[in-house]
């Protein structure tokens, strides 16, 4: 099954992590996806591994509506750099529109600050043991699980679940073909 669909990855200009961009990404791709990369800034996004990959546009140029679906990165840097007013802006319009959109490891709790996974269940990163309490003030179900779909939105903990979110992302994108 392939799709002509155009699909956003948003990472941070710096700390985003790799491997929940490149497999996920890959993923999309080899089933004929195209992925737009987004981020903070223009130029070269530097991951937490110190490799570069081209920023396709600034947050500020994404038209949610030109999107098939709307995935942010985690790492490091997701917080830094992702967490303000022009994210929340893309991912209401998405949770408007009912796209496919979801997150991985830090990035989901982006998600949740900007009211898209309220009275959802969700998972993400929970290393500093703080997730089930920021859900809690968002009200969002945290579940401790690597992968959790719900309706359009997909959250993920980290790294190793990255394959399982692209391939999540995936069967959401093709079996919400044609909302928006």
């Amino acid at each position: 099954m392939t799709s002509s669909g155009k699909i956003l990855f948003v990472i941070a200009h710096e700390g985003y992590q790799p491997i929940e961009y490149g497999e996920p990404k890959k993923i999309l791709h080899d089933a004929g996806f195209k992925v737009v990369t987004a981020s903070n800034k223009a130029g070269a996004a530097k991951d937490s591994d110190g490799k570069f990959t081209e920023v396709d546009l600034t947050l500020n140029e994404v038209n949610a509506d030109e999107y098939d679906g709307i995935f942010f990165i985690g790492g490091p840097g997701s917080m830094e750099h992702l967490d303000n007013e022009t994210s929340y802006r893309i991912i209401k319009r998405a949770a408007e529109k009912h796209k496919p959109l979801g997150a991985i490891c830090m990035a989901t709790r982006i998600l949740a600050k900007a009211g898209a996974l309220t009275r959802h269940r969700a998972t993400g990163w929970n290393g500093d043991n703080e997730l089930e309490k920021i859900y809690a003030e968002y009200d969002v179900k945290y579940v401790p699980e690597p992968v959790v779909v719900e309706e359009n939105i997909i959250t993920a903990v980290g790294p190793t679940a990255a394959k399982t979110f692209g391939q999540e992302i995936m069967a959401v994108l093709h079996n919400n073909k044609g909302w928006g």
